[in-house]
């Protein structure tokens, strides 16, 4: 059971079309392994057996009777508990929605169930996705895949974990400053944050300065272009997706060919000041991969911008916006570290927010300018492996030992401009460092140039052994 639920959804969709595969075998033994590695892990919030196995055995019949099949047919999913899922318990990880039940789908994960999807449960995030750190008073913390004594990381922490310890082949995720690579970096995944409208956000309350995603989250590029194919696409919901043109994602996704002829700007910091020996040794392997495989490598250099403060004023007043009403009536029922960072918006004024936003076309336009000279850029993902459980979000970090700042600042400063400027980034697994833990790669690429970034991915995870191992568990 356990090899059958680390099979890649591309090689279980093979199975199940070919009848080789039953969704009822499938799904039950995705179940087994949920509620066995659950008391462990803690990564789910909700989990839907008897919903589940219905889909299932839906899904087996229609194989049976020869229907046409969608690009997920059978395969178990499941969906961050930010996501919508229509007669399936959302709490959005907060007590004070316990027992929401929302009555409709969001677009994204209506999707993946129209492409066949057998969506089983809803995974683990900190209150309204509020930190890279996988923890809430509804639930307790989740469990890095590879150690005990570590972060999940998050927001989609549970996402992650869940995908990584081989419990369900794929997730849907969500990502407003890494919230999706931050989590796969830690745990040894991939994870994509596409750009503004490629797949649909149905949910997110400022539909014209959004800067949040939902996502992909998988262990192989392969499995993340057959997610976007489902997902991506217009819909009247999402203003940035109208007019948008989904791609052959999954031809991209094949490892054909080399990188002879693409460009790479890379950088080791972009603009951060540590990062840990390991993922600086992880990092300049991946160098050496790419280059093996045709890549120009050209490091980026000139001043940086701190680009966290941009991040934080346009996020934080989004906050205060959603949740300040809410803290006045509620507060005492949120998590703490929630209640504390929308009241650091109270300083701001709606000037300020828009000087962010002239910042944030300025940093879009700098991020422009440095493709056009090249095809990608390439950083780290997290300047070290994940944090201890422990790890509180306003206490600084420990990088080789020394005490280096803020979380936030000084762990993920790689993914957060991209949330702000919409560009396509991936993260994939990069090695291991000394601790054992998983490091990431963050590609970036043009803007709505997917199939690119899922292609160079591609390329990079076939010259790497790192599929082939599995957490201890």
């Amino acid at each position: 059971m356990t090899e059958l639920t680390r099979l890649p959804a591309s090689v279980l969709r093979e199975k199940i079309a070919s009848k080789e595969l039953s969704p009822v075998e499938l799904t039950r033994a995705v179940l087994a392994r949920a509620e066995k590695l659950q008391p462990v892990l803690n990564c789910f919030i909700t989990l839907v057996p008897e919903q589940a196995l219905a889909a299932a055995k839906q899904a087996e019949d229609d194989v049976m009777q020869g229907k046409p099949l969608g690009l997920l047919h059978g395969i178990p999913y499941a969906a961050k508990d930010l996501v919508n899922t229509a007669g399936v318990r959302t709490t959005f990880g907060s007590l004070l929605h316990e027992n929401n039940v929302p009555n409709s789908d969001a677009v994204a994960n209506e999707r993946v169930k129209q492409a066949g999807g057998v969506l089983f449960g809803k995974t683990t995030t900190p209150e309204y996705g509020h930190k890279a750190l996988t923890d809430a008073p509804l639930f307790g913390r989740t469990r890095n895949a590879w150690s005990a004594e570590r972060t999940s990381a998050g927001s989609s922490g549970g996402a992650a974990v869940a995908v990584a310890a081989g419990i369900g082949p794929i997730g849907i995720a969500t990502d407003g400053g890494g919230s999706t690579r931050i989590p796969a970096a830690a745990n040894g995944v991939v994870g994509l944050k596409q750009s503004n409208g490629v797949i649909p956000h149905s949910q997110v309350a400022d539909l014209f300065g959004n800067y949040t995603y939902v996502t992909p989250m998988t262990r192989t590029v392969m499995d993340t272009a057959l997610m976007l194919q489902a997902m991506a696409g217009p819909h009247p919901s999402d203003p940035w997706s109208i007019g948008t043109v989904p791609q052959d994602y999954l031809a991209a996704a094949r490892p054909d060919g080399d990188l002879t002829g693409k460009r790479f700007l890379y950088s080791t910091t972009l603009g951060n000041r540590f990062v840990s020996k390991d993922v600086v040794s992880a990092f300049e392997a991946a160098l050496g991969r790419l280059k093996d495989a045709g890549a120009e490598l050209v490091e980026l250099t000139g001043e940086l911008p701190d680009m966290e403060p941009i991040w934080r004023v346009i996020n934080h007043t989004t906050w205060r916006a959603r949740f300040a009403d809410m803290i006045l009536r509620d507060g005492e029922h949120m998590t703490p570290s929630l209640v504390r960072q929308v009241a650091m918006a109270e300083e701001w004024s709606g000037a300020d927010y828009q000087r962010a936003m002239f910042q944030r076309a300025d940093l879009f336009r700098m991020v422009q300018k440095w493709l056009d000279g090249a095809d990608y850029l390439v950083t780290p993902t997290l300047s070290r492996t994940a944090l201890p459980i422990e790890q509180d979000l306003f206490e600084p970090i420990v990088i080789d030992g020394v005490e280096v700042g803020e979380l936030r600042r000084n762990w993920f400063p790689y993914t957060m401009p991209f949330n702000i400027t919409g560009h396509p980034a991936i993260t994939v697994s990069c090695g291991f460092g000394g601790d054992g833990l998983p490091v990431g790669l963050q590609i970036v690429g043009r803007f709505r140039d997917e199939a690119s970034v899922l292609r160079a991915a591609a390329i990079y995870e076939a010259s790497e052994h790192w599929l082939e191992r599995w957490p201890d568990l």
